[in-house]
């Protein structure tokens, strides 16, 4: 707002695009989804693990959290698994997101933008 002028709202702009109900529902059922998979992968790697003994596990992991009223216990090791487990799982739907908007996404450029400026190489002596 300048010195001069007076306050005016300005509108709002509808978007020219709006997303499609599926997938609005798709990200939701993945956002809860991942962490039960995750969880549920946790819960049999660790069980494995400590069979077969593939990775030491460090005193600080083998604990357990107690939830009293529910009667709840959570081996600290699953907690940083099914973290894990998370973090990989969204990144690899990341890389498939990324995968699909670079080949069925929209141009890189527009109607109004210019071409890319095409500089020509000198040598130098």
């Amino acid at each position: 707002m300048g010195r001069y002028r007076s306050y005016t709202r300005q509108e709002v702009k509808e978007r020219p695009w709006e997303v499609h109900p599926i997938w609005r529902g798709l990200g939701c059922i993945l956002i809860i989804l991942i962490p039960i998979m995750s969880y549920a992968a946790a819960v049999v790697v660790v069980h494995e693990n400590l069979v077969n003994k593939w990775v030491d596990l460090p005193p600080e992991l083998t604990g357990f959290l107690v939830i009293p009223y529910l009667g709840v216990r959570v081996f600290f090791a699953e907690i940083a698994a099914t973290l894990l487990f998370m973090f990989i799982g969204y990144g690899i739907l990341v890389l498939i997101y990324s995968i699909m908007y670079r080949i069925v996404g929209p141009p890189r450029y527009g109607p109004l933008d210019s071409p890319p400026i095409r500089r020509q190489s000198t040598r130098r002596k």
